[in-house]
């Protein structure tokens, strides 16, 4: 092993509001930073979200193949239909569901996935 994770980075336009929409799902601290720099302590730890400023931002297009969607993230719940309605209160966007997993996008346009196991 070379090292461990330490954060997951996603570009946007906001950082603090980004962090407290993943607050709501994730739970955690949002942890201060500066105007362009914000870090969700995740309460499993060590591993966090942090959140970058980028001016420029342009969301991924979902589903796209020509490499716009880098990244997404995968949240465990225990029931999906349980999840929907309090993703779309915190501002959520549901774009699908499949029989394991429902698609949605962040407020900014980065793609997630409920799962459930």
């Amino acid at each position: 092993m070379i090292g461990t994770l330490h954060s997951t980075v996603l570009d946007c336009p906001d950082p603090a509001a980004l962090a407290e929409f993943y607050r709501g799902i994730l739970g955690g601290t949002v942890a201060p930073g500066d105007d362009d720099w914000v870090d969700l302590e995740l309460p499993e730890g060590p591993a966090k979200l942090a959140f970058q400023e980028s001016p420029g931002y342009v969301p991924p297009v979902w589903p796209g193949d020509d490499g716009d969607q880098q990244v997404h993230l995968d949240v465990l719940v225990p029931d999906l239909e349980a999840a929907h309605e309090p993703l779309l209160e915190l501002g959520a966007r549901f774009l699908e569901a499949h029989d394991t997993f429902r698609v949605y996008l962040d407020p900014v346009g980065h793609p997630f996935c409920t799962v459930s196991s």
